[in-house]
């Protein structure tokens, strides 16, 4: 069976129903204890602050911080006064949470959120943290690097969260020949990390930004994540491919293949461009919604 036939898979209703009890179990055990932690950090991420850093100092909860072993990895955090816990990708590699007993966030502040909340304490309050959740990127499935040469890397906004964690824990990049991150975002003022593309170059990821909104001076991509692919060159070979999809739900199911690609490469029925990506024997997915990162 192929990664897009696992992950794509239709259940019968019983079946179905038992699957999902399953998972709400295994989410009810992942939040079964709480552990409170102080803030280290609250900072804008971007240059129109509609993007925050997040820092928590999990010292106190060692138990915790060694639980964060994969990129791609979540939790829920609580903030005192808010309704509802806000689910956040962890920015920063497991070993952060190793050396510095600290993790890392990237927050979209929506007004009335939770998120909301988080970006208005400061350094020394108070949050907690859920158990950790998800088994995040499975990184072996594409291993050794040149059996599997070309990794596509595609986000959008906060959804460049656990895409961090995934360049700086390190999946060999610099043995692969096509690491690609094409990542979306209005403009360069809500673009985060941008400091940080220097250093995932030279680890090997040729990094795209794609903004759809940009000023008169921007000479780079334009659009959207999804159409700057399309318009490289380069077909890729599905079977030594690996995809990572991590932003807007637009950016992952909307994107129409067009028929020049159908007739190079193995279309799955729902005739869209990623899925063919997602058919070679290493490709694994993330597919978060940017709104709740």
């Amino acid at each position: 069976m192929s990664p897009l036939s696992r992950l794509r898979l239709r259940l019968p209703a019983p079946l179905h129903r038992r699957a999902l009890t399953a998972l709400a179990a295994a989410v009810q055990h992942d939040t079964d204890t709480w552990s409170q932690a102080p803030l280290s950090l609250v900072a804008p991420a971007s240059a129109d602050a509609t993007l925050f850093h997040v820092a928590v100092d999990v010292s106190d909860a060692p138990d915790l911080a060694v639980s964060y072993t994969a990129p791609g990895q979540y939790l829920q955090l609580r903030v005192p006064g808010a309704d509802k816990p806000a689910f956040l990708a962890i920015a920063s590699p497991p070993s952060f949470a190793a050396s510095r007993c600290e993790f890392q966030f990237l927050v979209k502040r929506v007004p009335g959120s939770t998120v909301d909340l988080l970006c208005g304490l400061g350094r020394g309050d108070i949050v907690e943290l859920s158990g950790i959740m998800g088994r995040g990127f499975r990184v072996e499935e594409i291993s050794p690097p040149d059996a599997f040469p070309s990794v596509l890397i595609f986000a959008t906004g906060s959804g460049i969260s656990p895409i961090r964690s995934l360049i700086e824990l390190g999946f060999r990049a610099n043995e692969r020949s096509n690491v690609r991150l094409y990542y979306g975002a209005r403009n360069l003022q809500k673009m985060a990390y941008q400091e940080r593309f220097k250093d995932w170059e030279y680890a090997g990821v040729n990094v795209i930004p794609v903004l759809s909104q940009p000023d008169e001076r921007w000479s780079g991509e334009r659009g959207y994540v999804q159409t700057a692919f399309l318009r490289a060159k380069h077909i890729l070979n599905p079977s030594t491919t690996g995809a990572v999809l991590c932003g807007h739900k637009q950016m992952t199911e909307v994107c129409e293949a067009p028929k020049p690609l159908q007739d190079e490469v193995r279309m799955d029925q729902t005739n869209r461009v990623f899925c063919w990506l997602l058919r070679g024997v290493g490709c694994w997915v993330l597919d978060q919604q940017d709104e709740h990162m």
